[in-house]
């Protein structure tokens, strides 16, 4: 087990999915949970539960991530019923299939919003709170380095600068002590990709032939997150089972 008693952790659109394998990660771990969600209040509420049923203080906080406002409100209030912040993981986004040509660019704006200027907005509004030790850890995408159908390009590219931001804030950053870094996750079982799902093709392009559990992608993230990674920043480890290898 990794030692996480004592941390505080903000993790971004955790009521479901891999932000909710997250949150419960970190909480297993010994860290004290804040986590966003939008809509689904009753399964944050579920993923509140499970978190205080192994002993850890859990907060639930409603969150639009296309909102500077609402992100700038879920930081300060994490912070304060916490005590402070050492760890964000930037988990929240939004996925909308279309070509280029026939994307609604309202949509297209709604995706880079939340997929890309939430984090860096999150980034920003913790940075205060953080000290020696602190961690950001971002969910990326493996359709941010390959994109290997049609249909994708707008989320691949929404995911593609999240790199660049990994890279650039552990430049910023490190002098600090603070750790930034990626996980790009390529198909896993979630409510939006289910792997009982029309998958057989994404699971074709994996070298183990299945779709990750959540709780696989969730396990990176509570490494990066860990003292055991104090010297690893500005990296992109990628859990996909072989999707771009």
């Amino acid at each position: 087990m990794i030692d996480l008693n004592g941390k505080r952790a903000l993790v971004t659109g955790a009521s479901r999915g891999i932000g909710a394998a997250i949150a419960l990660a970190l909480a297993e771990n010994g860290a004290d949970v804040a986590f966003t969600y939008q809509h689904s209040a009753e399964k944050a509420e579920a993923v509140a539960k499970r978190i205080e049923s192994v002993g850890r203080r859990a907060i639930a906080i409603e969150a639009d991530s296309a909102d500077p406002g609402a992100i700038a409100r879920a930081v300060n209030r994490a912070a304060d019923v916490l005590g402070g912040i050492d760890i964000l993981v930037n988990s929240a986004a939004i996925g909308n299939a279309g070509t280029i040509a026939d994307m609604d660019m309202g949509h297209y704006q709604a995706l880079m919003d939340i997929n890309v200027r939430a984090p860096v907005l999150y980034a920003k509004a913790v940075m205060p709170h953080l000290g020696e030790g602190g961690r950001i850890v971002t969910i990326g995408s493996v359709l941010g380095e390959r994109v290997p159908f049609p249909g994708v390009t707008a989320y691949a590219m929404s995911k593609a600068a999240l790199n660049a931001l990994t890279r650039g804030l552990s430049r910023e950053l490190g002098p600090r002590g603070i750790t930034v870094n990626l996980v790009q996750p390529g198909p896993t079982d979630t409510d939006a990709n289910p792997a009982d799902g029309a998958a057989d093709f994404q699971r074709s392009l994996t070298s183990l032939g299945r779709y990750a559990e959540p709780r696989e992608i969730a396990s990176a993230v509570v490494f990066l997150a860990s003292p055991a990674a104090s010297m690893i920043t500005g990296a992109i480890l990628t859990a996909d089972g072989g999707a771009i290898a």
